[in-house]
């Protein structure tokens, strides 16, 4: 084994490691949801109209990774409930557009709220400060993970060494 499979390896640990423990805790967090709340394909929906503003049916069932079909009866609940709006496009009178509406973001920030308000109490409870702010640096490198490209061919670089 090289010095390369070495940091591959321990690369690969780390990877294990850090997929177990987010997947682990984003388990307990949607857990610990009120019974009553909203589904998380339906969050799922409301978070990607939020961030990326109005998109057609077709367009969110790709980035929910679910079948159109399947997206009609939830895209129909949310409408009911006033969660979202469906309007003409701007462009393509032909094409529908679903936006998010007020109603809807009040409930998208509350479900958000309440499970980053259960996150900070068990990071205050659990951790000591000092693993605190370790937690927040390495929240800064999940996001860089979270934006790199995985398909890399070359999974260690020479910068990436030091």
């Amino acid at each position: 084994m090289n010095e390369h499979d070495d940091v591959f390896a321990a690369a690969l640990e780390t990877a294990r490691r850090l997929h177990r423990s987010t997947t682990t805790l984003s388990r307990r967090l949607l857990a610990n949801r009120p019974a009553e709340g909203m589904s998380t394909t339906k969050l799922g929906v409301l978070g990607q109209l939020h961030r990326e503003g109005p998109a057609t049916a077709t367009a969110l069932a790709a980035y929910l990774r679910i079948q159109p079909q399947s997206l009609t009866r939830l895209l129909a609940d949310l409408e009911g409930q006033g969660h979202i709006a469906r309007r003409p496009d701007a462009v393509d009178r032909r094409q529908v557009r679903i936006e998010i509406t007020d109603t809807g973001r009040q409930a998208l920030f509350g479900d958000v709220h309440g499970r980053r308000t259960a996150l900070a109490r068990a990071m205050i409870t659990t951790l000591t400060p000092t693993e605190r702010e370790l937690l927040r640096l390495a929240a800064g490198l999940m996001d860089r993970l979270a934006d790199a490209d995985p398909g890399s061919d070359n999974p260690i670089s020479e910068e990436g060494d030091t």
